[in-house]
């Protein structure tokens, strides 16, 4: 169940989900510039691992084609696009989990559950474009304050 909004502590507006990531706390300047560079492969995976989803699954939430996956697994970095998509991605599945008190299981569970407040889509379907991802964003943000969505 998410947390009330009594108890919540003031989390920023926009983490950057570098610890989903593996990147370590890089400030939003440093994860900028990773994002330009192209991130590893393997952020992909950590965020497919999170998921427990097949990869193929997420990297079409990313918008990666199947062929192109294959490419960036031998190449071992992605875009800088990709990395953008894979870091938004990441982000969400952060705040889910925030929203259900570090439950991963619970969070995964919702970002693959029709929701109400997204007029019945389910969320990581609804968060592969920018839009989609901050109405999931202010979705989440309406529960953890307890606003029925």
């Amino acid at each position: 169940m998410p947390r009330a909004a009594a108890r919540r502590t003031p989390r920023p507006a926009e983490p950057a989900a570098p610890d989903l990531l593996g990147l370590g706390h890089a400030d939003p300047v440093e994860l900028h510039r990773r994002i330009e560079a192209g991130l590893p492969f393997a952020c992909l995976m950590r965020v497919q691992e999170a998921l427990e989803r097949p990869l193929a699954e997420v990297a079409g939430l990313v918008r990666i084609p199947q062929r192109t996956l294959a490419r960036r697994r031998r190449e071992g970095r992605l875009t800088p696009e990709e990395s953008d998509r894979v870091v938004r991605l990441a982000r969400l599945v952060e705040q889910a989990a925030a929203l259900f008190e570090g439950d991963l299981g619970a969070a995964r569970r919702w970002l693959g559950a029709p929701a109400r407040g997204l007029g019945g889509q389910v969320p990581l379907a609804f968060a592969r474009s920018e839009v989609g991802a901050r109405e999931v964003e202010r979705l989440i943000g309406r529960l953890e304050h307890g606003v029925v969505a």
